[in-house]
């Protein structure tokens, strides 16, 4: 039968009668909302953008031992290896949370105001550390003056070299900085096109073991060096529960890292790719803590002025209203 017979033997006239027009009429309107409507909110997958880094250790737990599926959440794991990649994820809303060290949580947190920094997760004054190739005659900071030197330019690790550089009195560019992703750094410094790099655990571990040598760390400068979780304010507002069962994850993760150390290093040794008596070495640089408290707030604004002071952000970030511990309570 052809689709409009079903319609026009209906009547002689080939109408519908107003009551039979208007059920077919809303029936089609529903039916089209069905087909058109977006799926509920909180059945979507979680996007988390996370470090395979010793300072994600909470992160990459919470995912290796089900702690997300244990909250009932289906968690969409991106993994990055520097903290940019992950602020970019979530500038660009392919993430609804992100993990980055304290100078890209407030590059971000500056410019945009759809993000809130919701916790630190790990700090370590220590963990971020030069390195030199082993026999070099390199013995302070001011030694590298006028050579070349990988960093990856916005992470918190730059930030720590940055300040390093006021307090040993050098100027800006004295020394040559090479941007660089991290896992390339320590081939970089063994082939010689660098003279020494600084990063973040795992990578400064890789290069003593490819032949480099620690010049310094980063400690010493007031800064603890938090890494910060970020979250998109839109997820934050719709879905609420969902994030009080995030954080609890991690929490779960936290308290696992703190009863089995030993198991912790062998899932981190094979995350990162560090073996494991290497990896509880470089894990003992760093202090892994969900947290929001005074000291916190108060290292990234001091950070903050630093970096505005320096010319790396254009405003200092209004913490009170681009931060919050409400999920922590």
């Amino acid at each position: 039968m052809a689709p409009t017979a079903l319609f026009t033997t209906i009547t002689p006239r080939g109408r519908c009668p107003r009551p039979l027009f208007l059920v077919l009429t809303l029936g089609l309107l529903v039916a089209i909302a069905a087909c058109t409507e977006k799926p509920k909110t909180a059945s979507e997958p979680i996007r988390f953008a996370f470090q395979n880094r010793i300072g994600s250790a909470l992160p990459v737990i919470a995912v290796e031992k089900g702690f997300f599926a244990d909250q009932g959440l289906d968690v969409k794991p991106l993994r990055f290896n520097n903290g940019p990649a992950c602020a970019e994820a979530l500038y660009s809303g392919s993430a609804d949370f992100g993990t980055m060290g304290d100078t890209t949580a407030i590059i971000s947190a500056s410019r945009s105001e759809n993000l809130t920094i919701i916790a630190s997760h790990c700090t370590g004054e220590h963990r971020h550390r030069l390195i030199v190739r082993d026999g070099s005659p390199y013995k302070t900071l001011a030694d590298l003056s006028g050579k070349r030197v990988g960093i990856k330019k916005g992470t918190s690790t730059y930030g720590g070299f940055l300040a390093a550089m006021a307090a040993a009195g050098m100027p800006a560019g004295s020394i040559t900085v090479t941007d660089l992703s991290p896992s390339t750094l320590p081939e970089a410094l063994a082939a010689g096109s660098i003279e020494a790099f600084a990063a973040s655990e795992p990578t400064p571990s890789m290069g003593e073991l490819k032949g480099g040598r620690e010049l310094m760390t980063f400690g010493g400068l007031g800064n603890r060096y938090p890494i910060m979780l970020l979250a998109q304010n839109e997820f934050l507002t719709n879905r609420e529960a969902d994030t009080l069962a995030f954080m609890e994850a991690l929490k779960t993760a936290e308290g696992f890292v703190r009863a089995h150390p030993e198991e912790t290093a062998a899932i981190m040794a094979r995350a990162t790719g560090l073996p494991p008596e290497v990896m509880q070495s470089a894990m003992e640089r760093h202090t892994y803590a969900l947290t929001m408290d005074a000291p916190i707030l108060s290292s990234l604004s001091e950070t903050a002025a630093f970096l505005k002071a320096h010319g790396k952000v254009q405003k200092v970030p209004d913490f009170s209203t681009a931060s919050t511990d409400r999920y922590l309570r």
